[in-house]
C-alpha cells in the first residue's frame, strides 16, 4: 500500500525518491530524513505495488529493503532495470545479507546501506545516486535534441512512409535497454540502423559488430567470450571477447542466422543472465550490454525447420525493426542516387554528370537486389564514367513488363511532385500538367497517399 503525502505528487523526477520498506516505523524515519534534505518521497510497504506505480512516480532513485514480504529487493532491482537500466537502486540490508547485497551490486545495484545506518550515510548515498541519474536525464535530453535537430533523417535517409516509420521506431527504442532484431535484405543498411540505436540511445560503452557468417565455427566461442592464457593450444595470453568488449554498450550480431546451433544455447544464456565465462575460467563476469541482431531471412521459418533455436528467436524478437527494400521505396531512389553522386564526386575529385532520360528510367526500373549498397556502387561507377549497369537484371529475377515499368515511373514522378509541394494535389497537378480528375485516378491506381507528404505547418485544405 502506498503511503505518499499529497505534496509528493508535485515533485519533479530529479528530486523524487521511491522508498520500499515494510517496517512502518523505519519507513517513517527514512521519509523524514529525506524530506528534511529537500527530497520528495513516495513510500511503499511492498515491492509489487511499488513496481506498479513506478512509471507514475518517476523517481530519481529507488531505495528498497532487501527483505520484503513476497517479492524482495532483488525482484525490485530486476524489474527496475527492465524498465530503466540507468535508474539507481540502493538496497537496505541487515548484516547477514551483505553477501547478497554485494552480488546485487554486481548485477547492477547502485549501492547498499547496512542497517542501522546514519542519516548522513543515507543522504550521501542518495544524493550521489540522484545526481548520477540527473546527468543521465540531461544526456538523454541532449541526445533527443540532437536527434530532432540534426538528426537521424541525415543518417537514415528517405521520405517514403516505411522509412519515416523506421526512423520513429529507432528514436523510440534507442533510449530503452530492450534487445532488438533487425530484418532487412542484403544492402538495406542493417548495421547503419544498429549504430543509430546505439548512438541515439544512452549506452556509454562500445559498439561492437560481429558478422556471424565470417567466423569459423572453431573460433566462434573464443571470439564471443574471450579466453584465458593457456585455455587451449595457441592461447598465449588472455583475450577479451566481443561480448565483454561491449560492456555498457551494444553488441551487434549481423547475419545471426549463421551462428552455429551449438553456440546458440550459450549465447541465449548470456543474453538472459548478462554474464559470461571466459574459456579456461569458471568465474562469471557480469556484463551489461544491449544486443542488436540482424538477419536477412526469417528466423521463425528457420526455427520451425530446426535450423535456429526457437527460444533464442523469441528472446531476440522482443522488439523488431523492418528495413524496407529499395524497390519498395521508389520515391527515394533518385534522391538517394543524387546524394551518392555528390559523395562519390568528393571522394574521386570528379564532376557530377547529369542524368539522361534513359538513365533516369533505368534507375527506376531496376529491381535493386543489392538495395542501397548497390545503388551507391552504381553512383560511384557513373562518376568514374562507367556504365551504371554492368550485368543488368539478375537472371533469377523475372523482367518487368512495360506496364509495370511505366507504373513505377509514374509513381515516382507523382511522389516527387507531392513531396516538393508538401502534399498539395493542386500544385502537383499544375507542375505535371494533369487535371485533378486524372491526378486522383492515378493516385488511387498507384496507391499513393498525398497526406503522407503534407507539411503539418501548412493549411490542410491546400
Amino acid at each position: 500500500m502506498q503511503d505518499t503525502d499529497a505534496a509528493a505528487s508535485a515533485a519533479t523526477p530529479a528530486t523524487r525518491i521511491l522508498v520500499i520498506e515494510d517496517d512502518e516505523a523505519f519507513r517513517a524515519s527514512v521519509k523524514r530524513a529525506l524530506e528534511l534534505a529537500g527530497y520528495q518521497v513516495s513510500l511503499f510497504e511492498d515491492a509489487e505495488s511499488a513496481m506498479e506505480q513506478m512509471a507514475a512516480v518517476a523517481p530519481a532513485a529507488v531505495l528498497t529493503d532487501l527483505r520484503l514480504p513476497k517479492a524482495d529487493g532483488l525482484f525490485v532491482l530486476q524489474r527496475t532495470r527492465e524498465k530503466d537500466a540507468d535508474l539507481p537502486v540502493v538496497l537496505m540490508t541487515g548484516h547477514g545479507d551483505i553477501p547478497t547485497a554485494i552480488q546485487a551490486i554486481r548485477s547492477g545495484a547502485y549501492d547498499f546501506l547496512e542497517k542501522p545506518f546514519s542519516r548522513e550515510r543515507l543522504l550521501a548515498v542518495m544524493q550521489r545516486a540522484a545526481d548520477q541519474y540527473r546527468l543521465v536525464q540531461e544526456n538523454r535530453q541532449l541526445k533527443t535534441r540532437l536527434a530532432e535537430s540534426s538528426g537521424i533523417d541525415q543518417i537514415v535517409r528517405g521520405d517514403a512512409a516505411p522509412v519515416r516509420e523506421l526512423r520513429d521506431l529507432i528514436l523510440r527504442l534507442a533510449p530503452t535497454p530492450v534487445d532488438v532484431l533487425i530484418h532487412g535484405e542484403t544492402g538495406t543498411g542493417k548495421e547503419l540502423v544498429a549504430r543509430c540505436l546505439h548512438d541515439f540511445g544512452r549506452r556509454s560503452g562500445n559498439f561492437v559488430a560481429l558478422n556471424c557468417a565470417a567466423i569459423p565455427e572453431s573460433l566462434f566461442e573464443s571470439e564471443l567470450f574471450g579466453h584465458e592464457a593457456g585455455a587451449f593450444t595457441g592461447a598465449g595470453k588472455q583475450r577479451i571477447g566481443k561480448i565483454e568488449h561491449a560492456k555498457d554498450g551494444t553488441l551487434f550480431l549481423d547475419e545471426i542466422e549463421a551462428m552455429p546451433l551449438a553456440l546458440q544455447a550459450k549465447v541465449l544464456r548470456v543474453i538472459q543472465e548478462r554474464e559470461i565465462e571466459r574459456l579456461g575460467n569458471n568465474k562469471p563476469i557480469p556484463v551489461n550490454f544491449r544486443v542488436v541482431a540482424a538477419t536477412k531471412v526469417s528466423l521463425e521459418d528457420l526455427a520451425k525447420k530446426g535450423e535456429f533455436r526457437p527460444d533464442l528467436f523469441y528472446r531476440l524478437n522482443v522488439a523488431s525493426l523492418k528495413i524496407p527494400a529499395l524497390r519498395d521505396r521508389l520515391g527515394d531512389i533518385l534522391g538517394l542516387f543524387q546524394i551518392f553522386l555528390q559523395q562519390a564526386s568528393l571522394r574521386f575529385q570528379m564532376p557530377v554528370p547529369s542524368l539522361t532520360p534513359d538513365q533516369h528510367q533505368a534507375l527506376l526500373a531496376s529491381r535493386w537486389p543489392g538495395n542501397v549498397r548497390e545503388l551507391k556502387a552504381c553512383a560511384e561507377r557513373m562518376i568514374l564514367g562507367l556504365p551504371i549497369f554492368v550485368d543488368g537484371e539478375p537472371t533469377a529475377s523475372a523482367p518487368r513488363s512495360f506496364d509495370e515499368s511505366v507504373a513505377m515511373i509514374e509513381r515516382s514522378l507523382l511522389e516527387e511532385a507531392l513531396r516538393r509541394h508538401g502534399g498539395s494535389v493542386k500544385a502537383a497537378c499544375a507542375e505535371l500538367s494533369l487535371t485533378p480528375a486524372t491526378m486522383y485516378r492515378k493516385l488511387k491506381a498507384l496507391a499513393v497517399d498525398p497526406s503522407a507528404y503534407k507539411d503539418p505547418s501548412t493549411d490542410p485544405a491546400g
